[in-house]
């Protein structure tokens, strides 16, 4: 049997990643495409109870080390659990964050230990990663406010303009040096234009 297709969606708080992949996963189904729809932290029932650890509570609950160990153990679980048996079946699965996140939150934003992170992927994935990974880019102030006025889990939100500025520019410079994998998704236009440079990256990129 074929593998499935793997696509994660990354990005900065507030950017319209969430509304996208919803959009996404709906016209593959249309498609006639066996579509797994899922997130990140989270996904499965392990993955879930660690995300409400890793999402909630004051912005320096965690130390950057401690989130990134947290992010991993929920990401193994995920893996284990839901993203390899999809894709084994052949499956579509589109991720709402993966490993990226955590070089560009507990890494670059955080300042976590880029060996450790590095490490953490290698023995974590197993070679589990996307086939297309879609970054989505606005302007930081932009995305604190959309994500601001839906309100929500706020934990990361809540850790400063500065901290949001150096993750946005982790996510481009993850695009600038994998191009083969990533393509950035300029997110600050309207929600019928974005959707269409999405489907216009899969559909190139992928030939969906």
């Amino acid at each position: 049997m074929t593998r499935g297709t793997f696509i994660s969606f990354e990005g900065g708080e507030g950017a319209g990643k969430s509304t996208q992949i919803r959009r996404l996963a709906e016209r593959l189904k249309a498609e006639g495409a066996d579509v797994v729809l899922t997130r990140e932290p989270g996904g499965s029932q392990g993955g879930e109870q660690i995300r409400e650890l890793a999402l909630n509570g004051s912005a320096d609950r965690w130390s950057p080390v401690t989130e990134a160990l947290l992010m991993y153990a929920a990401r193994r679980d995920h893996i284990e659990r839901v993203i390899r048996p999809a894709l084994d079946r052949g499956a579509v699965v589109l991720c709402d964050r993966f490993a990226d996140s955590t070089r560009a939150y507990q890494g670059a934003g955080g300042e976590a230990p880029i060996l450790l992170i590095k490490a953490l992927e290698e023995h974590v994935l197993g070679g589990t990663t996307p086939d297309l990974t879609l970054i989505f880019d606005m302007p930081v102030e932009t995305g604190l406010a959309r994500a601001a006025a839906r309100g929500g889990e706020a934990r990361f939100e809540s850790k400063g303009l500065e901290f949001h500025k150096r993750l946005a520019e982790a996510f481009l410079e993850i695009a600038r040096r994998e191009p083969e994998r990533c393509v950035v998704i300029e997110a600050d236009d309207t929600i019928e234009a974005v959707g269409a440079d999405v489907w216009r990256a899969v559909s190139e990129r992928l030939g969906l």
